[in-house]
């Protein structure tokens, strides 16, 4: 029986190349909804996929509200209409006009940013203002990560500026718990909770002050089914409609599958025990020690070198390889992976089908 990786027609796909099965996403976006036990609460992150047709897909199965940590990313879920999109980002400098702008482009998107410092808020302030805009802002918050986020102890004072602010609009806490991965459930659990409680009595301390509800924004994809059973929390996974080997293997509690791999080809035989494919640190994240790479057709290969469009593998017998031998391989970080290529073959039925454009990976698209 042919492997679910394996494309017929490969010898159309230069590589290294990145490869995507839509099939699996729909899946993995199904088990995502299964979940969190609908649709309501979600607010995928689309920093993982950066396509429009994967953020489509997850519209199509009714997911409305989405996280992004780009201008380009927020421009790409407006393109393809989606109702509610969060920058989870601080915007400073020239992002606060690039901002406005597209909420000026595409005023059926409301969009809404993070704010965690008082001159920020001041900042944003004064260009809604004088491009006669009010704009919805989440509270920054710092539960722990401690990357950015305003801390607890001053996140009242950061409320009441926005307040006084006329053309911000408070809207909820963000508390993003990125440090939680823990790969014993109990635990990872235990640290999630106390991430969510940072959250929960500031919100608890300042919804009085507001006339409607105030929402509460929390995790990543590690702790997305802990914080899905709160139901005052929207949660905001976005490695999962991809996944990858650093999840799979740390996160065995989740259900989803391998839906993107990257292409390579053997482009020379080293040694007896040495080979070399076309996978540099141009083509895959970097970022992790070695091994980056896991290779579903030959797990026997061990990374022992990289270098920009090259991937040393240590190898039982090289004899056992030509020049032009298909890889499959899973990354272990997929997120910047996808960022490093400029398109996605699609693989349906065993067969490449057609391309989507990875148009987010860019700074920006129009504005």
């Amino acid at each position: 029986m042919q492997k679910w990786y394996k494309i017929n027609n490969i010898g159309q796909i230069d590589s290294p190349a990145l490869v995507v099965y839509p099939d699996i996403i729909a899946s993995n976006i199904k088990k995502t909804i299964d979940i969190a036990g609908g649709t309501a609460r979600l607010r995928p992150h689309v920093k993982t996929n950066k396509m429009g047709e994967v953020c489509s897909m997850m519209l199509q199965a009714g997911i409305s509200k989405y996280k992004c940590a780009t201008i380009a990313e927020a421009e790409m879920l407006a393109m393809i209409s989606a109702p509610d999109v969060l920058l989870a980002y601080q915007p400073v400098g020239p992002k606060i006009a690039r901002l406005l702008k597209l909420i000026k482009e595409y005023p059926n998107t409301r969009f809404s940013c993070l704010v965690d410092h008082i001159s920020n808020v001041a900042a944003l302030q004064a260009s809604c203002k004088e491009n006669n805009i009010v704009l919805d802002v989440f509270i920054d918050l710092n539960v722990g990560m401690n990357r950015t986020g305003v801390c607890p102890e001053n996140a009242v004072d950061l409320v009441n500026q926005i307040r006084m602010c006329s053309n911000l609009r408070l809207v909820g806490i963000h508390g993003y718990d990125g440090h939680i991965h823990q790969e014993d459930i109990i635990e990872r659990t235990i640290a999630a909770n106390e991430s969510y409680e940072t959250a929960h009595l500031l919100h608890q301390s300042i919804q009085p002050l507001f006339a409607y509800s105030l929402t509460i924004v929390m995790g990543g994809t590690p702790t997305f089914p802990i914080h899905a059973k709160r139901p005052d929390c929207e949660c905001s996974p976005g490695t999962f409609v991809f996944w990858d080997w650093g999840y799979k293997h740390m996160l065995q509690d989740l259900p989803f599958e391998y839906a993107a791999l990257v292409v390579s080809r053997v482009i020379s035989i080293v040694d007896e025990h040495h080979i070399c494919i076309d996978l540099g640190y141009k083509s895959v994240s970097s970022e992790s020690p070695l091994p980056r790479v896991y290779f579903l057709n030959a797990p026997e290969a061990k990374p022992v070198a990289h270098s920009e469009e090259h991937l040393v593998l240590e190898v039982p017998d090289s004899c056992q390889y030509t020049i032009g031998d298909v890889f499959y391989g899973v990354p272990k970080h997929i997120c910047p992976t996808v960022a490093l290529y400029d398109k996605a073959y699609v693989i349906e039925n065993g067969e490449m089908t057609t391309l989507w454009k990875v148009i987010a990976r860019n700074r920006s698209i129009t504005i």
